[in-house]
């Protein structure tokens, strides 16, 4: 991480992280820091670090947004597509069946990867979950016995 100190040599100013350009880098299945290492090991593990230019990329928590995003987007083109298909059309149910089955299944797994690795780089664009380089803060929330009155 750069760090430029200040015309007034006060304060560090960070580098400037864009968020864009991140989230492209990211949904392109690239480190979202230098654009040219692998962000994924295998389908959607995602490496520990970039094996270009060793950016620490374990920090990332996409957690359950991919799926939702997925499904969302997903959902929203589909039934759109069904509407459309049988109102041009009428076609059987089977064909219904037959037809969006697999675009379905083929476009959630092809769609999957790139917004996980489009949330990774908003994640390292915002500094969010360590990619700060300070760890995110615990709160420990004491337990109801455990409060003073």
């Amino acid at each position: 991480m750069a760090i430029h100190i200040s015309q007034s040599g006060a304060e560090p100013v960070e580098e400037i992280r864009p968020v864009q350009r991140s989230m492209l880098r990211g949904a392109a299945q690239k480190c979202p820091a230098c654009g040219s290492g692998r962000l994924y090991s295998s389908y959607l593990k995602v490496n520990e670090q970039c094996p270009s230019c060793s950016e620490e990329l374990h920090h990332q928590r996409a957690d359950d947004a991919p799926p939702y995003f997925t499904m969302l987007i997903v959902g929203h083109v589909v039934v759109a597509l069904v509407l459309l298909v049988e109102d041009m059309f009428a076609p059987p149910t089977w064909v219904h069946a037959a037809l969006w089955a697999p675009t379905i299944l083929i476009l959630s797994l092809w769609l999957l990867p790139r917004i996980k690795g489009a949330l990774i780089g908003l994640q390292w664009a915002w500094r969010m979950h360590g990619f700060s380089g300070t760890e995110d803060e615990v709160l420990e929330i004491p337990a109801a016995g455990e409060r003073e009155a």
